[in-house]
């Protein structure tokens, strides 16, 4: 018998001693570190994320700065990464790290599960990277992997899949290596056991153990669920001036990208003409008006399409927050969806 058994720790372990990638938050795996790298790193590509997680460190190095920051700075450290509701717990995490840990994150699984924004997964990689206890940390990686290694024809995203998946690794935790397995594993989600069918099986550590390359299943394993239709909304964005500054508003505290600043949009696709007037209704005066090259955006369950202008307004509305570019650029986080639209100014200072 093979796939998900004892017989993969040896190989792995030998295999991860032998070469993983050499990463910031593995160097110095402290609790602090390996939490904001994990949830960094969620919906997000390693090599994305390295700039972030540097910028990060040298302005927040450690729990008490992170939760005694304004929200306007661990926002823009942020900015780009998207899924905003991350940071934002984060934040509220380390606050209440702070009011009932002394400002260090606890050592027990329990409760790191606890916090906000930490789920079975993160709580796992702390723990077991951290703090070296022996509990698994089961990602969509390792959750690809063990599809394969078992030749297991059940959806991914199947909860009685994940719990059975999770149940089976903390049955192989050892005690005094838990991280370095937890971290084989994600690596080798990362590096050789690649998704989208493209494994690359003779790379592999644990082939001679993998159900799935014996069945010639490896490449069309996991199998999913059919995806729900996301929803295509189309906006018309506006980049505002007055003199030198851009106009800015900022998003409700509820729903997607929740508080953050924007660049103001129309709903649908208007018209040159059809901007003028609804701009026109909300008493904007337009001086002159460019048509921008279109963008799209695609978030998890929803699509922006978006056509925009560059506008030179003879009025400053009160409704608006007018910023320099320079300032826009340092301090004001504004969602990467916008980043299209922002070309025009991005070489002013």
């Amino acid at each position: 018998m093979s796939g998900v058994s004892p017989a993969i720790v040896a190989p792995l372990l030998q295999w991860y001693d032998e070469g993983h990638r050499d990463l910031p938050w593995r160097a110095q795996p402290t609790p602090y570190r390996v939490w904001v790298s994990e949830i960094m790193l969620q919906q997000t590509r390693v090599q994305a994320v390295l700039g972030y997680f540097s910028r990060w460190m040298e302005a927040l190095p450690d729990v008490r700065a992170l939760a005694k920051a304004d929200e306007a700075i661990y926002l823009k450290l942020w900015e780009g990464l998207g899924y905003y509701s991350r940071v934002r717990n984060l934040h509220r995490a380390a606050v209440e790290v702070c009011e009932k840990y002394s400002g260090e994150l606890p050592a027990d699984y329990d409760a790191l599960l606890s916090l906000p924004g930490i789920g079975e997964y993160t709580a796992g990689a702390i723990a077991s990277i951290a703090c070296g206890i022996p509990v698994p940390a089961v990602d969509g990686n390792v959750l690809r992997v063990a599809a394969r290694l078992d030749n297991d024809l059940t959806p991914i995203t199947d909860t009685a899949f994940k719990k059975r998946t999770r149940e089976r690794f903390a049955a192989l935790m050892p005690a005094d290596r838990p991280g370095d397995l937890n971290q084989s594993l994600m690596e080798l989600g990362a590096m050789v056991c690649l998704p989208n069918g493209a494994p690359l099986c003779g790379d592999c550590p644990v082939q001679h153990l993998c159900l799935g390359y014996h069945h010639g299943n490896a490449a069309l394993l996991p199998l999913r669920a059919a995806k729900k239709a996301r929803r295509i909304e189309n906006r018309t964005v506006l980049l505002l001036r007055y003199g030198t500054l851009v106009g800015l508003t900022r998003r409700p505290k509820t729903g997607l990208l929740a508080g953050l600043w924007e660049l103001p949009a129309l709903d649908g696709h208007l018209s040159p003409d059809e901007t003028r007037q609804a701009l026109a209704a909300r008493g904007w005066q337009v001086a002159k008006l460019l048509s921008l090259r279109p963008a799209k955006h695609v978030f998890t369950h929803v699509e922006w399409h978006m056509n925009g202008y560059y506008i030179e307004l003879a009025n400053r509305p009160d409704e608006l927050t007018f910023v320099s570019p320079s300032a826009l650029r340092a301090e004001y986080a504004l969602p990467s969806a916008f980043r299209a639209f922002l070309s025009v100014i991005e070489e002013e200072t």
